[in-house]
């Protein structure tokens, strides 16, 4: 199976909300979904965007068209003490591709991206019952910080 990792382009954002539902109805959390699509594009796409990713795409049908069976969000995190960091939002395979690498091909172009940034490093979350997720990211030596509490406050 060929499977192409890219840039996301603006015309990927329907999808891209589509696979961002998937992960809210995995993580028990579908109402928590409240951006607004036009939001969502805007913000990756205007004329100051605020986060990039990157898709994993498959060959669809005979007639050369091509499926996004996931993706990679990021944004820039700034850290007093490192610098700039690449902060990954999340990154989502849909149910039917997951098991077959496509995560790793994310998370190595990720890794290439912030390399290639000069970023000092890369963060990110993961729910403590994900296993699945959590024995993956072990796989890139991911330090889990027990010591640190999320904090939000919602407008």
């Amino acid at each position: 199976m060929s499977i192409t990792i890219r840039p996301a382009v603006r015309e990927d954002c329907t999808r891209l909300m589509e696979l961002v539902r998937e992960l809210a109805e995995f993580e028990k959390a579908p109402h928590e979904v409240t951006v607004d699509p036009v939001h969502f594009a805007e913000s990756g796409f205007g004329e100051n965007p605020v986060w990039w990713a990157f898709v994993a795409e498959v060959p669809s049908g005979t007639n050369g068209a091509k499926e996004i069976v996931a993706f990679a969000l990021y944004y820039i995190r700034y850290s007093t003490w490192k610098g700039q960091r690449m902060y990954l939002e999340d990154i989502i395979v849909t149910k039917a591709w997951r098991g077959r690498g496509i995560g790793k091909l994310l998370l190595d172009r990720l890794v290439e991206e912030a390399r290639a940034k000069k970023f000092t490093g890369m963060m990110w979350q993961v729910l403590d019952w994900n296993e699945p997720a959590i024995q993956f990211y072990k796989k890139y030596n991911a330090q889990f910080d027990a010591g640190w509490v999320n904090c939000n406050v919602n407008f």
